[in-house]
């Protein structure tokens, strides 16, 4: 009688503590994060030891310790309860990631689903099993049109347990319109009706407190029409869109940020009806200096990337990570 009264204690103490914490949630883009293998049905030559990048098997190790660091100085005292990843070719590659030296002990789990994109770049979500559980997971990717295949990255979704309670995370990577195809407008346009589909499903289906988190690299601001179709009935509110009128970004070209890597949430964890909220004033761009250095061409500072044109620089990513400071209550 008195073991299980000690239980049924435990159990208690443990929903209590779980309470009022606060945890933290990053995206990051790893900047062609590949393994050294040929994989003969993708695109991945340049990124082979004899292949124009020279992607050997230590600069490969190097890049892991360096996108490892930038994971644990985001978490600051505690490592991110969840990592949103993209450009990351396939699971072994995010399991060297999660089972590596640094990270290690913050005891990551990888959920991972291959996508058709043609060079197999791909998102990834890790995430911390002392904290977080899964219980469901689906890869969603819009049907394919005029008999052609869809050949870009899939949408990760992942149904978590935290602490007690259910967050939906969505995790997207979508094409860049840089060079003005209309195939990879097309394709946007199709990612941001499936996931705008995706969230209506999701809140039609659960209760008023519908906590979805919606990370990713948009390639594209928060203003940009296909993004905000995603809030225009204000249930899904983009807590980038604050800093990026301050001129801030996660990404530099020519000399200007971009604030292509975002996080969007329901409108419910912003006015207290879930039990997680958040704000845009907890929302950041990760830009410590270590991350950064001198724009040779414009003014200010850039990313420090692994590499530039085709030279090494044995930097981390030409994106800067974004993060988020999450209350559960």
């Amino acid at each position: 009688m008195m073991r299980c009264f000690i239980i049924i204690l435990i159990l208690f103490l443990n929903i209590v503590s779980a309470k009022g914490q606060e945890f933290t949630v990053m995206f990051y883009n790893t900047e062609n994060l590949f393994d050294t293998s040929d994989d003969t049905l993708k695109e991945d030559e340049e990124f082979l030891p004899e292949g124009s990048r020279r992607w050997t098997h230590s600069r490969y190790w190097k890049k892991m310790d360096a996108i490892s660091r930038v994971i644990v100085a985001a978490g600051e005292w505690e490592t991110p309860a969840l990592v949103g990843l993209c450009e990351v070719e396939n699971l072994a590659v995010a399991g060297d990631l999660a089972r590596g030296p640094l990270l290690l002990n913050a005891g990551y789990e990888v959920i991972h689903r291959e996508s058709p994109d043609a060079r197999g770049i791909d998102v990834c979500l890790l995430y911390r099993q002392d904290i977080v559980r899964v219980k469901d997971v689906r890869s969603w990717v819009p049907d394919s049109e005029l008999n052609e295949l869809f050949a870009s990255r899939n949408i990760l979704y992942v149904k978590t347990i935290i602490f007690t309670d259910t967050l939906h995370v969505i995790l997207c990577h979508w094409p860049s319109r840089r060079g003005g195809t209309l195939a990879s407008e097309s394709i946007r346009d199709r990612m941001s009706l499936l996931l705008d589909s995706k969230i209506d499903s999701l809140l039609d289906t659960d209760n008023a407190g519908t906590a979805i988190m919606i990370m990713g690299d948009f390639n594209a601001a928060p203003d940009d029409p296909l993004i905000k179709r995603l809030s225009a009935d204000e249930r899904i509110i983009n807590l980038s869109y604050g800093r990026n009128l301050r001129g801030e970004g996660s990404y530099r070209y020519r000399g200007t940020w971009e604030m292509i890597d975002q996080i969007l949430v329901t409108s419910s964890m912003t006015d207290s009806t879930s039990v997680f909220t958040a704000d845009m004033h907890k929302f950041e761009v990760f830009d410590a200096p270590f991350l950064l250095e001198d724009d040779p061409d414009y003014p200010g500072k850039r990313p420090l990337s692994t590499f530039r044109g085709f030279s090494w620089s044995d930097g981390y990513s030409d994106h800067l990570p974004v993060i988020l400071r999450v209350s559960h209550r």
